[in-house]
């Protein structure tokens, strides 16, 4: 079923809102009025599209996984530091979301999704087998370097992309490749 633009557009409108209020402040302090003056639209719009800020956020959230998840099944085939860059360049296309969502003390909610998505990725690629994990703790190893790569990139966030994508892409490949 086709969605009618005017809807999509919206819709966006009110994502990209809701992200740019959250760089200006935490977002229990964000109120319906501010989206629907940032976002042009009405507060009555708003409920057409939303139950309140809380399920805006959460569509926003999972929107966004769910772009890193296909993302990840399309890049099975490649290396960790191949699919990185895949990731790289969707995080520097979308980054006053990520940048937003990591760094914000507003969304540990999003901080929390984000490891349970790397740790569900990066369990099927650890592989107790191998010499370098034996003796270890499957979910420790899953955990630890799921915990790994999301404090990583929040520190490229934080410090405003100190390192250019592919170069961070790299790094973080070759991590995984030594540590899974």
């Amino acid at each position: 079923m086709k969605v009618d633009r005017r809807i999509l557009k919206t819709q966006e409108a009110l994502k990209k809102a809701l992200t740019e209020l959250m760089t200006e402040k935490s977002f229990d302090h964000i109120t319906i009025q501010d989206l629907s003056d940032k976002a042009n639209v009405s507060r009555g719009t708003i409920y057409l599209h939303y139950v309140d800020k809380y399920d805006l956020l959460d569509k926003l959230i999972a929107a966004h996984i769910n772009e890193l998840r296909r993302l990840c099944i399309e890049s099975a085939h490649l290396s960790f530091t191949e699919a990185e860059i895949v990731w790289f360049e969707y995080f520097e296309a979308n980054y006053l979301f990520f940048s937003t969502m990591l760094v914000s003390k507003g969304a540990p909610y999003f901080r929390t999704q984000f490891l349970e998505f790397m740790i569900d990725e990066l369990r099927e690629e650890v592989d107790m087998n191998e010499a370098r994990n034996r003796g270890l703790n499957e979910e420790v190893v899953v955990r630890y370097a799921a915990s790994a790569v999301v404090g990583i990139m929040e520190w490229w966030f934080l410090n405003d992309k100190p390192l250019p994508p592919v170069e961070m892409a790299e790094q973080i490949g070759m991590l995984l490749d030594r540590k899974l």
